[in-house]
């Protein structure tokens, strides 16, 4: 018999020859057959979003930032040096093109050539690592792993939730258990049960198994009689630990001389094994046992969130922040090498085409930065499909003729 308070201050008990506790018999969910978009479960929807928004930025920045950055255009025609055409590899299909090559890890083509742009890539190759690594990773938990979701996990989910009943058997010590708990979560599931009495409670363990096979039921019962259950029908499972600790006991009348004897006994039998090998017996190395495919604990590969990976969403945000500056940084040096052109012009050709220059240059000071920049900026978030613009000459033509 199990050993309880009420039970000894009746009788005597032998010392334990087996230890239990009560645990919560439920039937095995069935896996549900895999999906046909089952390969986007590794990242969770928002990163695929998050992933999306980003390849549509980050090709938007290019594009922009090669527009406006003096260093990205060049002369496509190198044998003809007095052309007015230049001339950029990244058009809008182009920077798009180039950042899908990037995101499938098959390159481009394409190369950027300044350094607002490289710094753009960059950023860009370091981020579809991070997200093609994790994916990849992911995607083999969800592959090799396999997989058992229960609605619960232990006596908590079963006490807070109200569409899977669930009762013990009537007047034994698993009841008692629950009536006399001063723990909050037993006491809640004891007021449940005795809400719902009598449905809630069986009288024998066979009622009992088979409501729980039936579905959407819970039975709390002790660890030795479900472990026995457990091994001989692959449809149900144990769900969580202990929730007590006692033991099983001979019971023998107040004062009776066989209660050392006997727990001496069983002393001795559990010192050689002997009852660890009868356990064994008995209970697993039968014929009715139940050979489950992998007896190791079944884990759940969870989806990656933005918790796991959002770091990188934030170095991506930088990368671009910082090329723009560099973008900027790139037309104000074009812009003053411009100006020490044409003084080392004038110096070179001297009075012959300085009337010209000076011209030039005055009309260039009347111009400020600032409006240049203003110009270059509302060319550059023109999305056309143009892949040439006039050349920026700052000087006058006479000034090549010697």
């Amino acid at each position: 018999m199990t050993i309880t308070y009420a039970r000894e201050s009746v009788i005597d008990f032998t010392k334990p020859f087996m230890n239990l506790g009560i645990s919560i018999l439920f039937k095995v969910t069935s896996i549900p057959p895999p999906r046909l978009f089952s390969f986007m479960k590794p990242l969770a929807f928002d990163i695929w979003i998050y992933v999306l928004a980003s390849y549509v930025i980050v090709s938007l920045t290019i594009y922009v930032v090669s527009k406006f950055s003096p260093f990205e255009w060049h002369n496509s025609k190198h044998c003809n040096l007095n052309t007015d055409l230049l001339y950029s590899q990244f058009t809008i299909g182009n920077s798009f093109w180039f950042t899908v090559g990037t995101l499938m890890q098959q390159g481009s083509d394409i190369n950027p050539k300044a350094y607002s742009t490289r710094i753009v890539s960059s950023i860009w190759w370091f981020f579809t690592l991070i997200i093609i690594s994790s994916y990849t990773a992911n995607l083999a938990a969800f592959l090799t792993v396999e997989r058992m979701t229960t609605p619960i996990e232990n006596a908590e989910d079963l006490a807070s939730q109200t569409e899977i009943s669930y009762g013990t058997l009537e007047s034994g010590s698993t009841m008692t258990f629950f009536r006399d708990s001063m723990m909050e979560t037993y006491q809640k599931m004891w007021r449940n049960m005795d809400n719902k009495k009598p449905s809630s409670f069986t009288s024998t363990y066979e009622e009992g198994i088979k409501r729980v096979i039936e579905g959407n039921y819970a039975f709390l019962m002790e660890s030795t009689m479900l472990d026995y259950i457990v091994q001989r029908d692959c449809n149900l499972t144990q769900i969580g630990g202990l929730l007590d600790t006692k033991g099983y006991g001979i019971a023998t009348p107040k004062g009776s001389l066989w209660r050392d004897k006997i727990s001496l006994a069983i002393l001795e039998l559990q010192e050689k094994g002997d009852i660890q090998m009868l356990y064994n017996k008995w209970w697993k190395n039968t014929d009715e046992t139940c050979y489950r495919k992998s007896n190791s604990k079944q884990f759940k590969a969870n989806a990656l969130g933005l918790d796991n990976i959002g770091g990188v969403f934030v170095v991506l945000i930088l990368g671009i922040l910082i090329a723009v500056c560099v973008a900027f940084y790139e037309f104000w040096q074009y812009y003053h090498l411009q100006d020490k052109s044409i003084e080392m012009d004038s110096q070179l050709f001297g009075d012959k085409g300085h009337q010209a220059i000076y011209m030039t240059v005055e009309q260039r000071h009347r111009r400020s930065i600032w409006v240049e920049l203003k110009d270059e900026l509302k060319y550059s978030v023109r999305f056309m499909e143009s892949r040439q613009r006039p050349a920026l000459r700052r000087q006058c033509p006479n000034c090549y003729t010697i």
